[in-house]
């Protein structure tokens, strides 16, 4: 279960690469615009904003965010689903999908068949996290590794569920595409109340705890956060009252058919 609270906590830090992403989108009049993953909504409610004669759709698997979403005061025509049983229809020229492919199991598979099903000049949008391997996923890891939550916990955790820029730009570009590939590092500065558990745990709480809070009881998820948070303590100390957490994001932004207009 997804927890709306949990997740806006850090709505400014989480957002800024939303809209960075879509910076690099060039539609100007889209017929249709689907956000999949959006969450509660916030976001996709300023593709409205920036397309106002389109049709704007937000797609998520949590009825908790959707929920959330449809309290907005916005067009946006919100639905539960699975994104990867979307399919998208012939009026779709723009594609987002923020923050989310990282919870589905073989994307680059699902990314070839949105490039091939989107309309020629269409756009596809995406970007994941690519801090898999930082310290407040190592954390994490070694904390499931605990004998305590190793037979529960652990199965659950993934190493490195996405790819790098390099990895994603050949297979869409593969599939026809023009692709524009980076990554960023952000340093989020974040707030650290005296007597207030660590921030990079809070964060944790919004997305990568979500399997834990799933197979624990309420006294071994305690546990479970007490260990851990001894360890983010330790990876990301308190400085002047805030915490520096690096946190780095993969993007790709692609044109589907924009190859063979090249050629042409």
């Amino acid at each position: 279960m997804w927890d709306p609270t949990s997740y806006l906590r850090y709505g400014d830090e989480r957002s800024r690469p939303f809209h960075d992403l879509l910076a690099r989108v060039g539609a100007e009049h889209p017929r249709a615009v689907v956000d999949l993953g959006c969450g509660p909504g916030t976001l996709t409610a300023t593709l409205a904003r920036r397309w106002p004669a389109a049709r704007i759709a937000g797609l998520d698997s949590s009825p908790e965010m959707i929920d959330r979403a449809r309290t907005l005061d916005t067009t946006v025509d919100f639905t539960v689903g699975d994104v990867a049983d979307w399919r998208p229809a012939p009026d779709v020229d723009v594609l987002v999908a923020n923050a989310v492919l990282q919870w589905v199991p073989d994307h680059p598979a699902l990314l070839r068949r949105w490039a091939d099903e989107l309309p020629p000049g269409g756009w596809l949008a995406f970007q994941v996290p690519g801090n898999f391997a930082g310290p407040s996923h190592r954390a994490l890891r070694e904390v499931a590794a605990d004998r305590r939550w190793a037979a529960t916990v652990r199965p659950l955790l993934r190493e490195a569920p996405v790819d790098d820029p390099a990895g994603y730009a050949t297979a869409l570009t593969a599939a026809g595409c023009a692709v524009d590939a980076w990554e960023t590092t952000y340093l989020h500065r974040l707030p650290a109340p005296v007597d207030a558990e660590h921030p990079v745990l809070s964060w944790l709480d919004g997305t990568a705890l979500r399997p834990v809070r799933a197979v624990l009881d309420d006294t071994g998820l305690a546990d479970f956060r007490a260990a851990l948070g001894m360890l983010l303590a330790r990876a990301y100390p308190v400085r002047q009252g805030q915490v520096y957490f690096p946190f780095r994001r993969i993007f790709v932004v692609a044109r589907t058919g924009a190859r063979q207009e090249e050629q042409q």
